[in-house]
């Protein structure tokens, strides 16, 4: 309730939300300047019934659209609304025309000119493509069907009323009148009662008629938008609206009701409201389809934006330019859930992409015949038991694989159980559905009972991988180097049991230790189960006990990726590590230097490429 009233988010808790993103109702639970234009109709509605005219109480709403704002912390969705509303109510103290285009524009216009960065702002974009695709789509249509019926149910009784509308208004009231004939002569009953039954029930199916094309409206207008930028189309998004944002727009004023009156009745019938909002809400998202969709080429962003425009401005034109128009948007609209774009990997080539998520693993590999893996995917640790609501998963992983097209991966691999390395698996196995999740020891521990279930209820299968076994995948070969078998199966987690795979292609090999431990290191250098590899995934993020000198003499990389966060508190990688990597001429490649790191091979030569930042351009000296 404090996030919905004053924009107070901080006890808000994913699971509380998670539903509502997947629905696309999320807008209406978050502060916003929904919120603020029901405030101030509430406002200029009570002033009114105070016989106060019409200029104070719109001033008196702008005026407290105004304090909302600075009661929220002036953020900036509300004072976006607080402007526009501004321009609308002063149009009306001075008897003219609202224009909803005129003063949207006017608004951008301003806001823009104090801050024009805010161009380029996520919430900017939404708020005002929502509002355009309402005056582009929603208006035109609503405006030619629905609304001057709905404007003629007004005094149904007063037959002269009838020759002043519309002839398709007049003829629609003359039928309703017909009809309370009808019913009159059946049952006696007058006629008034009738038409006064009658008004209710039609002005209730109007309004849930002009609810769907509002959110239907709304959906396509943002469906570019809210692919590139959230990965999702909510398809059940349309009828959940219909019921979520009334219940919820009727919570705002009811819930500041309960905080001026301090009444616990007004208090429960908020909770109430937002408790069926939540139940309406799961309730679709048991029937919402887990669909992400990858970044859409540029030529179709562009084809989809310019038939959206043509179909807004064909709105008041003829009905062959709107179909024409209307079934080439549908067609690029089709393309964009569909995304039938091949994935951008190079066939005939072994990648290694190196993801930085901070103080954790994650790595990205597309194998020569068009298999994908993820080996490990990150995760922020707990503090003081309060786990963070960043999920290298969903925030970081998944958006850098929908830029290049990948809608499924084949295989995700967890080297071992620990937050940094499994945290961000159950939000790739929910997004890229997986056919096999390979895992080394599965110990009895909270992220591998998440990662078991997100498997389970994913269809992928869990397959336990040990040493000493090698197959053929995706065109090159895996060896298994650790665990042992005898350590598959573990009570806790522990460095020692990280899942150690050699991948070979041709003439080259890379190298995967997850947080491989000294003695675990020294036991496969005994056992002669090392040889060199052009490509080592430096163990433990590079700490001073780990990547021992005869664990290197044995391997000699070329390159030794290092997968450590920026500045972390660690002080990975170690200087003592980075010496030995000197020893044996391994070129250290830093994901917190350099950050996303990749290296290609066609079995031959190897391919580096880098996203260098600012300190990995001043590093460049000293690494080559």
């Amino acid at each position: 309730m404090q996030a919905l009233l004053i924009g107070e988010q901080s006890k808000v808790e994913d699971s509380w939300t998670d539903q509502y993103r997947v629905t696309g109702t999320y807008h209406a639970l978050v502060i916003s300047g929904m919120h603020l234009v029901v405030l101030s109709a509430v406002i200029v509605f009570l002033l009114r019934l105070c016989l106060l005219g019409d200029v104070i109480p719109f001033i008196a709403a702008a005026s407290f659209g105004w304090l909302y704002a600075a009661i929220t912390g002036w953020q900036t969705p509300v004072v976006r609304a607080a402007a526009a509303l501004t321009l609308v109510l002063l149009a009306c103290c001075l008897y003219r025309r609202q224009r909803l285009l005129n003063a949207l524009a006017v608004a951008a216009i301003v806001l823009l000119a104090i801050d024009p960065y805010q161009l380029f702002e996520t919430s900017f974009q939404l708020s005002f493509l929502c509002i355009v695709a309402l005056a582009a789509f929603a208006v035109p249509l609503l405006e030619k069907t629905s609304v001057p019926y709905a404007r003629g149910l007004k005094a149904l009784a007063d037959r002269d009323r009838d020759v002043l509308l519309p002839p398709q208004v007049a003829q629609f009231r003359v039928e309703l009148q017909l009809l309370a004939e009808t019913v009159f002569l059946w049952t006696r009953l007058p006629e008034r009662w009738t038409l006064a039954v009658v008004a209710p029930i039609l002005r209730a199916a109007f309004y849930l008629y002009e609810t769907a094309v509002v959110s239907a409206s709304v959906q396509v207008g943002l469906a570019l938008t809210m692919a590139m930028y959230f990965h999702r189309i909510s398809f059940s998004g349309v009828s959940a609206n219909m019921v979520v944002v009334p219940l919820l727009t009727l919570a705002v004023p009811v819930g500041f009701l309960a905080v001026l009156t301090d009444s616990h009745t007004v208090a429960v019938a908020a909770g109430w409201l937002l408790t069926i909002s939540q139940r309406v809400v799961d309730w679709h998202a048991r029937w919402e389809p887990a669909w992400r969709i990858p970044d859409p080429p540029l030529w179709l962003a562009a084809a989809l934006s310019v038939s959206l425009l043509l179909l807004a401005m064909a709105a008041h034109g003829r009905a062959r330019w709107r179909w024409t128009a209307g079934a080439a948007s549908a067609l690029f609209l089709g393309l964009l859930l569909w995304s039938p774009f091949p994935p951008q990997v190079t066939p005939g080539e072994l990648e290694l992409t190196a993801i930085d998520v901070g103080q954790g693993d994650a790595f990205f590999i597309a194998f020569p015949d068009g298999k994908l893996m993820i080996l490990d995917a990150g995760g922020m640790p707990t503090y003081g038991g309060r786990k963070s609501k960043i999920d290298t998963g969903e925030d970081v992983i998944s958006p850098y694989l929908w830029t290049r097209a990948i809608k499924r991966i084949d295989v995700i691999a967890v080297s071992h159980f620990h937050e940094d390395h499994a945290g961000g698996v159950p939000a790739l196995i929910r997004n890229f559905h997986p056919k096999e999740v390979w895992a080394g020891a599965v110990p009895e521990s909270a992220d591998a009972k998440q990662v078991e279930d997100a498997a389970k209820a994913d269809g992928a299968a869990l397959r336990r991988l040990t040493g000493g076994g090698a197959f053929a995948f995706g065109g090159a070969r895996i060896t298994v180097l650790a665990p042992p078998p005898e350590d598959a199966v573990r009570r806790d987690v522990s460095d020692q049991d990280s899942l150690v795979l050699r991948i070979s292609y041709g003439e080259r090999s890379l190298l995967f230790t997850g947080d491989l431990e000294p003695k675990v290191e020294q036991a496969l250098v005994e056992a002669g189960a090392l040889s060199r590899t052009d490509v080592l995934k430096v163990p433990h993020h590079g700490s001073r006990k780990s990547t021992g000198a005869a664990f290197l003499e044995q391997l000699r990389p070329s390159l030794a990726v290092i997968s450590a966060g920026y500045q972390n508190s660690y002080g990975h990688p170690h200087p003592d590590l980075l010496g030995r990597l000197e020893e044996v001429r391994a070129t250290p490649l830093r994901t917190d230097v350099w950050g996303l790191i990749t290296i290609r091979t066609n079995g031959r030569g190897l391919e580096l490429d880098t996203h260098r930042w600012q300190a990995g351009r001043a590093a460049l000296p000293r690494l080559f």
